[in-house]
């Protein structure tokens, strides 16, 4: 249990972890929130596959491999820098702790790199355009982070440090061990801020898919961009966060995130100006309309003289 309050707007919410209980086991909201988020992403990306080159059934067929390694990938990376968890006081492994997803415990770097390399081994197979593919898939990260955070919500998780703005939260988490709330102060909903740069990014990436998408990955390399951004602000304000080597930068530590999304960022914003500046990118490169134009080739072979089908 845990209240949640925003004292400047008079709210405060009452929480629990579980939804209900499913045959004596309980369902979390995280999970429920986690997996709406993957259902509204791919629902989406299934309505957009045409316009980058695929049909609804080539993404079925590439989530139904990337959508669990990508969620294996995010726990695996969250297991690896946070072992401490995981372990037992006698030092041994706590398995059972590893794969309880339900209490949290997902991190966003080891998702994606476990998603883009499953999507590169998909379109080897398959003889696709990686890149097209990674750009469906970034709107299908956007609205996925953007919707899941609210699980971080509903755990009383994630939260920045204490502050005065407006529209700061004030957070109490029940301890079963101390048989109290354990009061963490007003703070900065840092799981908000995330959410609101995720759908930000996704609607400017959307209008630049439209409008000024010149190359296939183009997109994605955005989202990288976009997000790596974001993050390396949000995550300063973030007090869960793990420490880069105990480094500081101004007085203050530096994150192993921030460390990520600022590389992540400079070189995704690097790739953009070299290929929006300096390398000629014509329609026809674009995965979407070589296979218009394999489709109609393919049309135009099977009709005779006079646009007949050749019987």
């Amino acid at each position: 249990m845990s209240i949640i309050t925003f004292p400047s707007l008079g709210l405060e919410f009452h929480l629990n972890r579980v939804a209900f209980h499913l045959f004596g086991h309980p369902v979390y909201w995280y999970g429920i929130i986690i997996a709406a988020g993957f259902l509204r992403a791919g629902g989406f990306c299934m309505r957009r596959a045409p316009r980058f080159g695929m049909t609804g059934d080539d993404l079925i067929d590439m989530l139904l491999f990337a959508v669990p390694l990508a969620i294996v990938g995010a726990r695996l990376y969250y297991i690896i820098f946070y072992l401490d968890f995981f372990t037992k006081p006698d030092g041994t492994p706590d398995w059972a702790a590893m794969v309880r997803i339900t209490d949290g415990g997902l991190a966003i770097y080891g998702g994606v790199i476990a998603a883009v390399l499953t999507v590169i081994v998909f379109c080897k197979v398959r003889k696709a355009k990686i890149g097209a593919y990674l750009d469906i898939g970034a709107f299908g990260l956007l609205i996925g982070q953007a919707v899941g955070r609210w699980g971080n919500f509903m755990n009383a998780e994630a939260f920045g440090s204490e502050t005065t703005l407006p529209w700061r939260m004030g957070v109490q988490v029940w301890d079963e061990l101390a048989g109290k709330y354990i009061n963490y102060g007003e703070v900065h909903p840092t799981f908000l801020y995330e959410s609101l740069w995720n759908v930000a990014g996704f609607i400017l990436l959307l209008v630049i898919a439209k409008r000024w998408r010149k190359y296939d990955g183009q997109i994605f390399t955005g989202y990288v961009a976009w997000y790596g951004l974001g993050r390396a602000w949000i995550e300063g304000l973030r007090t869960d966060s793990l420490y880069f080597f105990g480094l500081k930068l101004f007085g203050a530590p530096i994150r192993t995130s921030q460390v990520l999304a600022v590389a992540s960022a400079v070189v995704a914003i690097g790739l953009l100006i070299y290929h929006l500046k300096f390398r000629a990118h014509t329609p026809e490169e674009l995965y979407c309309n070589r296979a218009k134009e394999e489709k109609t080739d393919d049309m135009d072979g099977r009709e005779g003289p006079g646009g007949e089908a050749e019987g």
